[in-house]
């Protein structure tokens, strides 16, 4: 068989089996089997296998805190990898990531990133460490003339790229004095574009942060070039198969067996706006109102004069206060798929949500 023969004969059975897939996925995802609540209910009353060995294994784990910690002081970042939630073991204090926080590093302030999460603000966790590592100075600022405390508001003015300018440079003198960042799932989807990475790593670079992570994708390693993982991360790789459900991380993702109700759609959209601040949340509601109020006219909300309409609503209720602030609340629902931008039978570009009258208010009563 020549190799043209050998790659078509490859292709067809490659083509064969995504069709395969294709027709399953579609099939699960046609049927109104369950409602998610009822599902996630059931779910969670499915007793799990081999506790004991589970437990043996997290327990063996706590072995190698100690080593864990001297990787740490030696400039080194931890990244751990296996089948299972790594949450138990990275992080609350309940249980063993976060166990090793609460265990281990006791001497140090830490912050938690839950990267599974629909949104993080990168920058407030950059302000809390800031402001962690500034308490620490606060004695020698005292003692210093001409030196004023910096504050949470003065942080919060700050750019990025200046807060990790500060982070690097003015608190390096700050002795013994560390911050440890333990982010669950550095690969969730809220942290898997390039500049979330690149701003990690540029943490991470930071004298006085250490960074302990989790990943849980296959193909994380993709996010990061060779400087980042070898010069600025610096990861020494843990293999820690917890075998434990991916319960906090799975919560945010629709069950694939659940029926694409209103009530679904409007239960997912919630959990999204609840990430987000509450003025954003209010500015959604009033667009969600506005689109109820126009359905006849397909809801839609255009450039020239709705969203004109809808800054002065939002500026009625001090919402907002400029055209701008609404802006950046629009882009912030396009990027979490709360909004999107379709074309009008006119030609002109409209803003609409992607929910159902009854899913929306449905969405309406559960902000409240």
């Amino acid at each position: 068989m020549d190799l043209d023969a050998f790659e078509s004969l490859a292709e067809d059975g490659e083509g064969e089996e995504q069709e395969e897939f294709g027709f399953s996925r579609n099939y699960f995802l046609a049927r109104d089997i369950a409602d998610e609540q009822v599902l996630r209910a059931a779910a969670s009353e499915i007793s799990p296998k081999n506790e004991a060995g589970i437990a043996a294994l997290l327990r063996s784990y706590k072995g190698q805190y100690s080593q864990w910690l001297f990787e740490l002081r030696c400039g080194f970042g931890l990244l751990m990898f296996g089948f299972g939630s790594k949450k138990a073991l990275l992080g609350s204090k309940k249980v063993l990531f976060e166990d090793f926080a609460s265990a281990a590093l006791t001497d140090y302030d830490v912050v938690v990133i839950n990267g599974y999460l629909p949104s993080i603000n990168l920058k407030q966790v950059m302000v809390t460490i800031a402001e962690l590592l500034e308490e620490k100075q606060k004695g020698r600022r005292k003692a210093s003339t001409g030196n004023r405390q910096r504050t949470q508001q003065q942080f919060n003015t700050y750019p990025i790229d200046d807060l990790l300018i500060y982070l690097n440079d003015e608190v390096a003198d700050v002795k013994d004095s560390f911050v440890g960042l333990v982010i669950h799932n550095i690969d969730g989807p809220a942290l898997r574009d390039s500049e979330s990475q690149q701003y990690l790593a540029r943490l991470a670079c930071c004298f006085n942060v250490f960074v302990i992570a989790s990943i849980d994708h296959v193909n994380a390693p993709l996010l990061w070039d060779k400087k980042m993982v070898h010069t600025q991360f610096n990861w020494c790789w843990h293999h820690v198969p917890t075998f434990t459900p991916y319960k906090a991380e799975g919560v945010f993702f629709p069950l694939i067996l659940t029926s694409g109700s209103a009530v679904q759609c409007a239960r997912t959209a919630t959990i999204v706006l609840q990430s987000l601040t509450p003025n954003a949340q209010s500015v959604y509601k009033v667009l969600a109102e506005y689109q109820l109020a126009n359905e006849k006219e397909e809801g839609k909300l255009l450039p020239s004069e709705c969203v004109n309409t809808l800054y002065t609503k939002c500026r009625e209720r001090f919402l907002v206060s400029s055209q701008v602030t609404l802006n950046s609340h629009l882009t912030e629902f396009r990027d979490h798929g709360l909004v999107k931008t379709r074309k009008h039978s006119d030609g002109q570009d409209c803003l609409y949500i992607p929910l159902s009258s009854e899913a929306l208010q449905k969405l309406l009563s559960d902000l409240g």
